[in-house]
């Protein structure tokens, strides 16, 4: 037999013994298409509906292009994109800017109270964006408590906005680049001490390259929240129209849905660019720490500390002024003409916008997308993490699953509509009800939870799974015993990010509540458009209260079950 045959006698036996998907690879297949059709039904179609709708007519014809030929040629609407960029942009600076120099005084000083100052810096995270809206209102407004303190500039527009949007996106930057800067190696500043380095060139040339990529993540992420973002612009905006609250009033205000649908698509290009610009610039990390590295501990320093101290607590009085505002304003009987402090403007059944029923309802909207949403975002994350094979339905469903975190609320929302409420859809039945906001909201948080997840897997060894299978152990029973207990800390972090997010959510719900499920983050608009700003924050007030005290309640539930189920990460 020559030396050719052989090889293609081995290569033939080698051809028979391929193994074939095993039953455990079939099945979690199926889990894969069944959330893989999940996301298709609750983004994908609802998406392809929203683009027919901007090339219809209001008799539901095909009109091509003519709706952007009319945006276009409207000058009001075509200068809300310049609106939106430009604050957006501005936002970006600021906030980036100052969670940057917080985060260095966080990691890089010896100062006091680092923990209490890294808990006030995530209040706003609580509280939905209408909040530091209605607080400047009252602080600066024109019969605010100092409104001459911007010299003769009113709040309403630009200047308000910007300042309610650096609240409102500061923790997120902040988050981003603690994280950028704990990653540090110490031998890159002995070694800049050792060569005579100033201080200002070690910046330059050693910490700012270090945070590169958490300053741009964080430069993209502050971008898209800003540009997306519907509730600071709605409360004190005033005549500055941006692209989210032209959506909103081409919707509710002239039911012109075709030209909703028009400025949803172009809000959702730089949404979408700001994202996939962001993804593409973390492909290009590289590992900033070695096995080799050494921890960066800061040396004490009074003057530096004292600033940074100084720095941390004036930032700390923009963040906590604006929640104690709010509260102020929720408990004055009628400002500024009867300042008596009472409960009357929590009578919201009195009110207009729900009462006390949508503060119930955005509970249970918290609690079944926590428990829906972490359930149905683990499973597809495990099945494409942890499946063998059938990598091309793998990949559509990642590539699926990291879609919404470039979708806008108010698109999603607006295209669950089109989507939904259609006479000829067989899921008609969910529109108006509590599925449909469940849906909409873990949908629109979909991402994050997903990295959070995929994180966590990846970070266990594939032996599991091999010892499992060599074992003929079914995967369900190795995911029950094995990966669940290992990943308990990301569920448990994701659940409450998906609580905290339905809780203070405006966008993905304000075009699909209904009559028995208005929720508090719209209660919160309702009443403000009413005129009723006072209980406007204080129900804006309860929701932090809400998210707050639940935080607090996972953080104790979550630290004694890991205790009992996490001791081995200690040996």
């Amino acid at each position: 037999m020559t030396a050719h045959s052989m090889a293609n006698a081995q290569g033939a036996t080698l051809q028979k013994v391929k193994p074939k998907a095993s039953k455990d690879d079939r099945q979690m297949l199926v889990f894969v298409i069944i959330i893989g059709c999940y996301l298709l039904v609750a983004l994908a179609f609802p998406l392809y509906a929203i683009l027919s709708k901007s090339f219809q007519n209001h008799a539901g014809e095909f009109v091509g292009f003519a709706n952007y030929a009319e945006y276009f040629g409207t000058p009001a609407l075509l200068y809300s994109i310049k609106n939106s960029l430009t604050i957006s942009l501005v936002t970006m600076f600021f906030t980036v800017s100052i969670a940057f120099v917080l985060a260095y005084a966080l990691h890089r000083s010896c100062m006091p109270f680092k923990g209490f100052f890294k808990v006030v810096m995530l209040v706003p995270i609580l509280v939905p964006s209408l909040l530091p809206g209605i607080a400047l209102v009252y602080l600066f407004g024109r019969q605010g408590l100092i409104p001459q303190l911007l010299f003769g500039h009113e709040i309403y527009g630009p200047i308000g906005i910007v300042i309610a949007e650096v609240f409102y996106t500061l923790p997120h930057a902040l988050i981003i680049i603690m994280t950028a800067l704990s990653i540090a190696d110490a031998r890159l500043y002995e070694a800049a001490v050792a060569l005579r380095t100033s201080k200002v060139r070690t910046f330059f040339t050693v910490t700012l390259p270090g945070a590169r990529y958490g300053l741009i993540s964080s430069a993209f992420v502050v971008f898209t929240l800003v540009i997306t973002d519907f509730g600071v612009p709605k409360v004190i905006g005033g005549g500055y129209n941006v692209l989210a609250t032209d959506i909103y009033k081409q919707v509710i205000g002239q039911q012109n849905f075709q030209m909703g649908a028009v400025v949803s698509l172009i809000l959702l290009f730089p949404a979408a660019l700001a994202f996939f610009i962001d993804r593409a610039v973390q492909k290009k990390q590289v590992a900033a720490l070695s096995a080799r590295a050494v921890p960066l501990v800061p040396n004490p320093s009074k003057g530096f500390d004292r600033i940074m101290f100084a720095y941390a607590c004036l930032v700390s009085v923009f963040v906590l002024g604006i929640l104690a505002t709010c509260q102020y304003a929720a408990l004055v009987e009628f400002y500024p003409y009867n300042l008596s402090l009472g409960l009357t403007n929590y009578q919201f059944d009195l009110m207009d916008g729900g009462g006390w029923d949508s503060f119930g309802n955005s509970l249970k909207l918290g609690l079944y997308t926590a428990i829906i949403g972490t359930a149905i975002v683990f499973l597809g994350a495990y099945m494409v993490e942890k499946s063998r094979g059938f990598m091309p339905a793998r990949s559509a469903f990642h590539f699926l699953a990291m879609m919404p975190m470039a979708v806008p609320g108010m698109v999603l929302g607006l295209a669950y509509i089109f989507f939904f409420n259609a006479p000829n859809n067989p899921l008609n039945f969910v529109y108006h009800t509590m599925a449909i906001l469940v849906i909409s909201t873990v949908t629109h948080f979909y991402t994050v939870s997903h990295l959070t997840a995929v994180t966590a897997l990846k970070q266990m060894d594939v032996e599991f799974e091999s010892v499992a299978a060599s074992l003929k152990a079914p995967f369900y029973r190795t995911f029950r015993r094995v990966t669940v207990p290992i990943c308990l800390p990301a569920i448990f972090d994701i659940s409450i990010y998906l609580f905290v997010n339905a809780m203070t959510t405006v966008s993905a719900v304000v075009f699909l509540y209904g009559p028995h499920t208005n929720l508090a983050s719209v209660a919160v608009l309702n009443m403000d458009d009413a005129g009723d700003i006072a209980p406007a924050a204080a129900m804006g007030m309860m929701i932090f209260y809400a998210n707050a005290t639940v935080r607090l309640f996972h953080g104790l539930v979550s630290k004694y079950v890991l205790k009992r189920t996490q001791s081995w990460r200690l040996r």
